[in-house]
């Protein structure tokens, strides 16, 4: 069995440290919004991100019961946390018979099998209390096939050649996918973009929420998140993640977009198709604006799950097998911000059911002293911060290629990391000293 998650910075810190000589002198005080730098939300900076999925979060699937669990939340660590979709869902050309929390009817309402508004304001209410933000999961690209605005604003829809509302449809892979529970929205109606945004800051000015995560955000203009970003921080100043990867969304409209990349990378792991050289090459790319695609100030989510993984590609035993611990502690040490999807902590085995209800075993909670040792590696170590923020990422030679080690350094805070990411034991240098690493295995030195 593997050690303990602190054992092992203690096995380094007693063995030779890692020695850094290259203090990171980056200022971390706010500067004005260029190419180059967009400033975040302070509480953002040093954060991590928590992911819950309401209706599988317990066996009452209600927004109270997500309340319930907040000082547990809390007490582990997390900073931010993502509901999934809580409005009601589309009854006509329902998915399963729950229905998919993307297929919306009612923008600006609770779906009654999660609870209320009032339920929606406590749960806010009690996060901020225990100093923790809340986003709400946006689905501004379609709505259910019933709802309002189909029958009130037909215009706001992709209309086919006969005129008529059609499912939201894809035909640019090899097979055409079609999403047969909703339709899509027309965001060359001026109206449609204020009706939108209305719905959006009725969520800031109602309920006290901290931002949004912003559903397919690339299939929505970017000219109109730009100006929903200016409107809702003139609310309140907001965080908002986009689940895409399009790098113009970090021009002033998105803090944060997924980074599918480093997952390839995991996954290509977990399969035994890739290694430490491939995190090298994939570290040296990022490296660089010009390289990358993205500018310094873009926070991007590194992670090893989410609602989709897990239900339409696998748990994460399925995924990595016995590389998950080594590639989580990778999300949480490598530039960006990382995400934890509800359950992981109590090793989610099973993939969840989309469309019914399929609660999560919480067991014993097995992984959650792994995380809340993640959770606060990341927190406390200024080094680790996201975006501009955070220090950039050293690649140590160590004398084996079967190992990633690096360092990242701002000012007088250090953080060294040294991952086995192969199924042998490895031996590697560090400091004039030979040192061995179980497989799988990984040392982490913060100062």
């Amino acid at each position: 069995m593997p050690t303990p998650f602190c054992s092992r910075w203690a096995a380094l810190l007693a063995a030779a440290a890692l020695v850094f000589s290259s203090p990171n002198t980056m200022s971390q005080s706010p500067a004005p919004a260029t190419a180059s730098y967009m400033p975040h939300v302070d509480w953002s900076r040093q954060a991590s991100i928590y992911q819950i999925n309401v209706r599988q979060f317990s066996a009452e699937g209600t927004l109270a019961a997500v309340s319930a669990q907040l000082p547990r939340l809390k007490a582990m660590g997390v900073d931010i946390l993502w509901l999934m979709p809580i409005q009601p869902i589309g009854k006509l050309n329902r998915k399963g018979s729950l229905g998919s929390y993307y297929s919306i009817s009612d923008y600006t309402s609770v779906n009654p099998e999660f609870g209320t508004l009032a339920d929606a304001k406590a749960l806010v209410s009690q996060a901020h209390a225990l100093g923790l933000k809340v986003i709400l999961d946006w689905v501004p690209n379609h709505t259910a096939w019933d709802h309002p605005w189909t029958r009130e604003h037909k215009d706001w829809y992709k209309l086919n050649a006969q005129g008529e509302i059609y499912p939201v449809t894809f035909t640019e892979g090899p097979e055409p996918e079609y999403w047969t529970d909703v339709v899509a929205l027309n965001y060359e109606q001026p109206a449609l973009r204020d009706a939108m945004i209305a719905a959006m800051a009725f969520w800031l000015r109602e309920v006290g929420l901290d931002g949004f995560r912003c559903d397919v955000a690339s299939l929505v203009p970017t000219s109109f998140w730009e100006r929903a970003r200016r409107e809702l921080d003139a609310i309140k100043p907001v965080f908002m993640l986009a689940e895409s990867d399009k790098a113009e969304l970090h021009r002033s409209a998105f803090d944060m977009t997924y980074s599918w990349d480093l997952a390839d990378v995991f996954k290509a792991i977990g399969q035994g198709k890739a290694g430490a050289a491939e995190l090298r090459s994939w570290i040296q790319r990022q490296a660089d604006p010009k390289t990358s695609g993205y500018p310094a100030h873009a926070y991007r989510m590194r992670f090893t799950s989410n609602h989709d993984f897990n239900s339409w590609h696998g748990t994460d035993a399925e995924l990595y097998g016995p590389a998950y611990q080594a590639l989580a502690v990778l999300s949480f040490t490598l530039p960006g911000m990382p995400l934890i999807y509800g359950g992981q902590e109590a090793r989610l085995d099973k993939r969840l059911a989309f469309f019914e209800k399929d609660a999560i075993d919480w067991k014993l909670l097995e992984l959650q002293p792994f995380y809340t040792e993640l959770l606060s590696l990341k927190r406390k170590n200024p080094a680790l911060a996201n975006g501009q923020y955070g220090a950039p990422v050293q690649l140590l030679d160590v004398g084996n290629a079967q190992l990633l080690a690096f360092r990242r350094v701002a000012g007088a805070n250090q953080v060294g990391v040294v991952v086995n990411l192969s199924d042998q034991i490895q031996t590697y240098h560090l400091d004039g000293k030979s040192q061995s690493l179980p497989a799988w295995d990984w040392r982490v030195d913060a100062q």
